[in-house]
């Protein structure tokens, strides 16, 4: 009796004796958070916890070819350490676009370069400029100079994205110190994925009568929230990936109601990450 008090006493129990690649096996049906929550039960379970098998099945199935398209290779020592090294943001593509891991799922974010992205007068000097910027994971980001017609946008492929996965788009974005003309009239954020649409008004700056326009013109309002890398987000719209063969989700952003100027705009790009 004695015995079997300790035993269960070092968290493991009568499960603890199941041999590590059942426990792995079963671990294997939960998520990558839970997996390593059981690691803390005993030393049987924390050993089944860093199989690779188990990682392997947190992985997505296209692992390999992200992982050829990575700017800098990727260096790990099991499949474990990989998905946390794919946790962090990783450029790919050329640079075009960043790819890492929601790291309590496994599902797949991607952001989207100003570069890659469809920005209008983008290649005019007088109205957008491309400039460096150490905290931006890009080697360029888009300053928006002054523009009267404001549309910028950018698509990626579904199949790119985790399948039976419920997504939000995202600005990243900054605004300069002498940013103007971004608060009213609010800009028409849009996402499309095949018949699928969604429209919502948003206001990329502050606008002291903004609380009373919006209950004036029937919208709600979409908050800005600062990120830990430094930078702002700002909702764009929600989006439903099935199984990933309804050709490319397509986000806009735009102003072209009232023509007058803006300008002080910095885009670091477009983020589609899960819904958690």
């Amino acid at each position: 009796m004695a015995s079997r008090r300790e035993e269960e006493s070092e968290g493991g129990g009568h499960i603890d004796r199941l041999p590590e690649g059942c426990i792995s096996h079963v671990l294997s049906f939960t998520t990558p958070r839970d997996s390593c929550r059981s690691a803390l039960v005993s030393a049987t379970f924390r050993s089944a916890a860093s199989f690779d098998a188990l990682w392997e099945r947190f992985l997505p199935s296209d692992y390999q070819s992200i992982l050829s398209q990575a700017v800098d290779p990727v260096r790990y020592s099991s499949k474990r350490e990989l998905y946390f090294r794919l946790c962090d943001s990783n450029l790919i593509d050329g640079g075009k676009m960043s790819f890492q891991l929601e790291r309590s799922t496994g599902r797949k974010c991607y952001m989207i370069s100003p570069r890659s992205m469809h920005i209008i007068w983008g290649w005019d000097e007088r109205y957008w400029r491309w400039i460096s910027l150490p905290e931006s994971r890009f080697a360029e980001v888009a300053e928006l100079v002054a523009v009267c017609w404001f549309e910028i946008g950018g698509s990626i492929g579904c199949q790119l994205l985790s399948p039976r996965t419920a997504y939000t788009a995202y600005l990243i974005f900054k605004l300069a110190s002498e940013s103007n003309g971004l608060d009213h009239p609010p800009q028409l954020a849009s996402v499309r994925l095949g018949a699928y649409a969604s429209e919502i008004y948003i206001r990329l700056q502050d606008d002291d009568d903004s609380d009373d326009d919006a209950l004036e013109e029937g919208w709600q309002q979409q908050q800005r929230r600062l990120r830990d890398d430094g930078w702002m987000e700002i909702k764009l719209g929600e989006f439903y990936n099935d199984e990933g063969n309804d050709g490319d989700v397509e986000i806009r952003l735009t102003e072209m109601e009232e023509l007058h100027w803006k300008s002080g705009l910095i885009i670091q790009g477009l983020e589609v990450r899960p819904k958690i």
